[in-house]
C-alpha cells in the first residue's frame, strides 16, 4: 500500500477496492484493481441474460434515474465527495471548476432531461415495443457495449451512464486516466438506490491501461461485445480500430476543434465590441478550454487593411481582459500549462510585425492576434485559455479553415449564423451555436455529426406479409399471382 489514491472498480453491483497496479506518475498517479482479474465479471454472461433489462419500461428507467439524480448533490453524496477530493490531483480542471461541474451532474439524471433524451433521440415507442411501419414493425434493442470515455470533463461519465440506461445496454465503462473516479461514484450511487436493479446488474466500470493487448483482445470480441463506443484523442481512437471486425461496431466521438466567426456588426460601436468580447470569452475560457467545443481560433470580420488590423488588435486586448474576468467557478488559470505552447507564445513576442500577444506571461491564458488573415501554425494545440484572433474581410473566409475536425462554430450575430448554417456543413462544421453558448451542452441533439443514441441500439425489424395477397416472387416478377388458398 502507498499514499497513492485508489480508483475502485464497480462490477455489476459490487464495488471492488482491491489494491492493484499504479498508473501515471507524480501528482497524477493512482492505483486501480487489476483489470485482468476482473475480466470474467466484466464480460456480459451472454445476450439472453439481457432479457431483464429489455423488459424495463422507459417510464421505470426514467423514475430510477431521477431518484439517482436526487442523490447526486456533491455536499450530500459521500461517493462524489471522495471522487472529487481525489480528482483534483489528476484532472486538468482546477478545483473550483470541478466543483461547478459536479453540481451539474444531478440535472443530467432529472426526469425532464431523460424523458426528452429518450423521446427526441430515439422515440419511446421504439424503446418500449414494436412500432408499426406499414407492413413492418421496428424496435430498438440494447446492445452489449464497451464505452471508452474521455476524462476532460466529469459530465462525460454521467452522459455515458444515462445514455446506456435509456438504451437498455449492458455496459463496460473504461475509466480515463485523467478521471478514474467520477463514473464509479455515479455507479455506486445507482447501487445504493437499488442494488438489484437491472441497470445496476448490467453495469461495470474499471480502469485498464489503454493498449493492453492481452486484456483488450479478450474483451473486445464479438462474443462479448457488440458495440465499442470511443471518446478521445486521435491516437486512442486509431488504436481501437484494430479490434473492429464483423459483429463489433466501432462508434467514435472523434477528437474535435472548434472556432468562432464574428461579423462586422461587432465592430461598429463600443457596446457591440464589449458584448462580443464577453461572449467570446465564455466560449474560450469556460471549463478552462479543456473541451472539444471550446473556441480556439476566433475569426473577426474587421477587415485586413491597416484600420481593420487595428480593430482586431484592440478587440483582442478586450477579449483577454474578459477571459481574465471570468468567475473562478467556471474558469481559472490551469494547474498544468503546456510547455511547448508556452515556448510558441514566447516566440510570437519576437515577431511584432506579424503577431500581437496579450497575456501569457504567467500561464494565465493569452490572446494571440494575427496581423494577417492566417491563424498561427500551432492553432490546433491551443489550450489553457489561449485564443488566436484572426482578422478577415468576409465571413466566408473562415470556411476555408474548417474541416472534418471542426465540431462547434460560435457565431455572432444570429443573422450571420443563419447564413453560415447552410455553408459551414459543407466545409465540415457539425454544430453552429450563438456566440457565448459553445459549452452549453444538450444531450438530446446530435453530437459530432452523428446521433449517438441511435447508434447505441440495435434496430430490429419484423416484417409481415400475407402469401394469399402477395407472392414471394412479386418483387422479381410483378405479374405473378399470389399463392392460392
Amino acid at each position: 500500500m502507498t499514499g497513492t489514491p485508489l480508483a475502485p472498480a464497480f462490477v455489476r453491483g459490487r464495488t471492488v477496492h482491491d489494491d492493484g497496479p499504479e498508473f501515471g506518475a507524480g501528482s497524477t498517479a493512482f492505483r486501480a484493481p487489476d483489470a485482468h482479474r476482473l475480466l470474467p465479471g466484466l464480460v456480459c454472461p451472454g445476450p439472453t441474460s439481457m432479457r431483464d433489462i429489455h423488459e424495463l419500461p422507459t417510464a421505470d428507467i426514467i423514475d430510477f434515474l431521477d431518484e439517482v439524480g436526487q442523490r447526486l448533490h456533491p455536499d450530500d453524496n459521500p461517493h462524489l465527495r471522495e471522487a472529487l477530493a481525489k480528482l483534483v490531483g489528476c484532472s486538468g480542471l482546477t478545483e473550483p471548476v470541478l466543483r461547478s461541474t459536479y453540481a451539474q451532474l444531478a440535472g443530467l439524471f432529472a426526469r425532464e432531461t431523460t424523458l426528452d433524451l429518450a423521446e427526441n433521440t430515439i422515440g419511446i415507442r421504439y424503446l418500449d415495443g414494436w412500432a408499426e411501419w406499414g407492413s413492418a414493425r421496428v424496435r430498438a434493442f440494447g446492445a452489449r457495449t464497451v464505452h471508452v470515455i474521455a476524462g476532460n470533463n466529469p459530465i462525460i461519465a454521467a452522459i455515458t451512464l444515462v445514455r446506456n440506461a435509456l438504451t437498455r445496454g449492458d455496459a463496460v465503462v473504461k475509466l480515463p486516466a485523467n478521471d478514474p473516479f467520477t463514473a464509479v461514484a455515479l455507479a455506486r450511487t445507482m447501487a445504493e438506490v437499488d442494488p438489484a436493479h437491472p441497470l445496476v446488474r448490467h453495469l461495470a466500470v474499471a480502469y485498464w491501461r489503454g493498449g493492453d493487448e492481452r486484456f483488450e483482445s479478450e474483451l473486445y470480441r464479438p462474443a462479448h461485445v457488440e458495440k465499442l463506443v470511443a471518446w478521445g484523442g486521435f491516437a486512442a481512437v486509431r488504436h481501437l480500430t484494430r479490434y473492429q471486425q464483423p459483429g463489433l461496431e466501432l462508434v467514435t466521438l472523434d477528437p474535435k476543434l472548434s472556432a468562432t466567426v464574428i461579423g462586422p456588426e461587432a465592430f461598429t460601436d463600443d457596446d457591440a465590441r464589449h458584448e462580443t468580447a464577453a461572449l467570446a470569452a465564455a466560449d474560450v475560457g469556460l471549463l478552462n478550454q479543456d473541451a472539444c467545443f471550446n473556441a480556439r481560433v476566433v475569426y473577426v470580420c474587421t477587415g485586413t487593411d491597416t484600420a481593420g488590423i487595428d480593430r482586431a488588435v484592440r478587440w483582442g486586448e478586450l477579449l483577454h481582459e474578459q477571459i481574465q474576468a471570468l468567475p473562478p467557478a467556471v474558469s481559472t488559470a490551469g494547474t498544468r500549462f503546456d510547455p511547448a505552447l508556452r515556448r510558441e507564445i514566447a516566440a510570437l513576442r519576437t515577431s511584432p510585425a506579424f503577431f500581437r500577444v496579450f497575456g501569457g506571461t504567467e500561464d494565465e491564458g493569452a490572446v494571440l492576434v494575427s496581423l494577417s488573415d492566417e491563424p498561427v501554425d500551432f492553432h490546433a494545440s491551443l489550450s489553457g485559455r489561449v485564443a488566436n484572433v484572426v482578422p478577415i474581410d468576409h465571413p466566408e473566409r473562415a470556411l476555408d479553415a474548417m474541416n472534418a475536425y471542426t465540431q462547434t462554430v460560435g457565431v455572432w450575430p444570429e443573422s450571420l449564423k443563419r447564413t453560415l448554417r447552410d455553408l459551414a456543413p459543407h466545409a465540415g462544421a457539425q454544430r453552429l451555436v450563438s456566440l457565448g453558448f459553445a459549452t452549453h451542452f444538450r444531450s438530446d441533439t446530435p453530437q459530432d455529426g452523428i446521433e449517438p443514441m441511435r447508434r447505441l441500439v440495435k434496430w430490429v425489424v419484423d416484417e409481415t406479409y400475407d402469401p394469399h395477397r402477395i407472392h414471394p416472387f412479386a418483387q422479381l416478377a410483378p405479374a405473378v399471382e399470389a399463392v392460392p388458398r
